[in-house]
């Protein structure tokens, strides 16, 4: 068998979880799993995550999938309905739509669903993504109240910089001075806001990237943060090279060695998720040794560096990021997010479950 594997703990998930709680006070919690728990797997996320106040996915096939798995808490539809289509099983499962646009409000006041539903409607407070425009809050919220369907009303913002130096003061500040004069609840807060920010926490917070172990900010790592990682992807040295001083490896023989070198092959590429654009020098624990990957990754094996590893060889454990070794420090050293990395794990890689 292959040796690659994705080790994910679903102890270290139930910690996080327990540790987002720990800022968000009086705040009630929805564990953000979409894309399938951010590659940790819906099943094992709704167990390790079953003490959250509610859920929230994106699609109504992950809605319904958490339904058929016994989850009785809430369920946010992040980017809320698709077509008018949805609104009946808004009401059949008890699903909680972002409503973020006109057509939402035409839509539910064309086809009120069967029993009236929670909903949250989404401002654009500068992110210029999703929602209504913040100028237009009076409008949008009267007419949501005005619909049948509508049981309850939840606002709700999302921040473009929570996780920068720039911070959420320039969002924040417009959408509470505006929506005060509601006093209904309102949800602002992702894992960056949650944990840097106490004036966003509101009723609900949404906590997605913090609870995989990973760090929404570039100066704070994880383990400063408390919180423990939960994937580890680790493989196998599967062949040992030695280059000549002048020689190359891999693919357009991007790395030559300057020195006679050992390299180490390695049963891991872009198509288990590993990113290609990895360059030389990305990090990598070989027998718990920090080591670095050589050249150009492919799509079914990469070369890392044996200089200061003398002991290893074939079969010795390689451990692309998770224990010992961060996904943020993986993904900065890569150009990319560790949002990329996690939610990137291909299905062909065996995942062993852990405590």
């Amino acid at each position: 068998m292959r040796p690659i594997q994705a080790r994910i703990s679903v102890g270290a998930m139930a910690h996080n979880l327990r540790v987002a709680r720990s800022h968000a006070g009086a705040a009630r919690v929805f564990a953000v799993v979409k894309a399938n728990a951010y590659g940790h797997g819906l099943s094992r996320a709704r167990r390790a995550l079953a003490a959250a106040d509610g859920f929230a996915v994106l699609t109504l096939e992950e809605a319904a999938n958490l339904r058929q798995m016994g989850v009785e808490q809430p369920i946010l539809l992040l980017e809320g309905i698709f077509g008018p289509d949805e609104i009946a099983a808004c009401a059949e499962l008890d699903l909680w739509p972002v409503l973020h646009h006109h057509v939402h409000l035409d839509w539910l006041q064309q086809q009120p669903p069967a029993r009236p539903i929670q909903v949250f409607l989404k401002f654009d407070s500068g992110m210029h993504r999703l929602g209504f425009p913040l100028a237009d809050h009076a409008a949008a919220v009267a007419r949501t109240k005005s619909l049948a369907g509508v049981a309850g009303l939840t606002l709700m913002t999302h921040f473009a910089q929570a996780d920068e130096a720039a911070g959420v003061g320039w969002q924040l500040q417009p959408f509470l001075e505006q929506m005060a004069r509601y006093g209904l609840p309102w949800s602002s807060a992702n894992s960056a806001a949650l944990l840097r920010y106490p004036d966003t926490l509101g009723t609900w917070v949404r906590p997605g990237l913090m609870l995989y172990g990973a760090s929404p900010f570039a100066d704070v790592s994880a383990e400063q943060l408390g919180l423990r990682p939960v994937m580890t992807l680790q493989s196998e040295i599967i062949s040992v090279q030695i280059l000549q001083a002048g020689e190359g490896v891999g693919y357009g023989q991007l790395f030559r060695a300057e020195r006679t070198m050992r390299v180490g092959v390695v049963a891991c590429g872009y198509a288990d998720g590993y990113p290609r654009h990895a360059l030389t020098g990305t990090p990598v624990l070989v027998n718990g040794r920090a080591s670095r990957t050589l050249g150009r990754v492919s799509m079914d094996m990469l070369c890392v560096d044996l200089s200061e590893c003398p002991d290893a060889g074939v079969g010795s454990r390689v451990v692309l990021w998770g224990e010992g070794l961060p996904v943020d420090t993986v993904a900065t050293a890569a150009g990319t997010s560790s949002y990329e990395l996690l939610c990137a794990l291909a299905p062909r890689v065996p995942i062993e479950e852990a405590d």
